[in-house]
């Protein structure tokens, strides 16, 4: 790809990041190009949403806002899924309004740039080339 070799853990981890958060915009592109609808907030849940740099690295390199947490959202899920089943909870509505009131989310805005712009563009035309 002609990209220098990241020389330090550091210029690794930014790299692994930057990638991650430009594959967001891409698949987040085709599925507004395949649905027509636009997405105007990203979540992100698990892991990753307790990565800030991820977060905000994202939320620039898409130009939308991003929503993150709660960490634990598989389990969380799993759970009200089960109170459901069991009736405990009537409705996933009222499953994501509990889950609302009990876990924080952060919230990042985009700081778009030309340069998240000029690296979607290398990203796009890598991606292309790899299809």
């Amino acid at each position: 790809t002609a990209q220098p070799e990241p020389e330090t853990v550091g210029e690794l981890a930014r790299g692994c990041l930057e990638g991650l958060a430009l594959k967001y915009r891409w698949v987040i592109t085709a599925l507004e190009s395949l649905t027509g609808v636009a997405v105007e907030t990203i979540r992100i849940v698990g892991g990753g949403s307790q990565n800030a740099l991820l977060c905000q690295f994202t939320a620039d390199a898409a130009g939308r806002r991003v929503v993150a947490g709660p960490a634990e959202a598989t389990a969380i899920g799993n759970v009200l899924m089960q109170a459901i089943a069991t009736g405990h909870i009537a409705s996933l509505a009222e499953g994501r309004a509990m889950v609302a009131r009990s876990f924080a989310v952060k919230e990042y805005e985009p700081h778009p740039s030309d340069g998240w712009d000029a690296a979607y563009a290398r990203f796009s035309k890598l991606s292309r080339g790899m299809e």
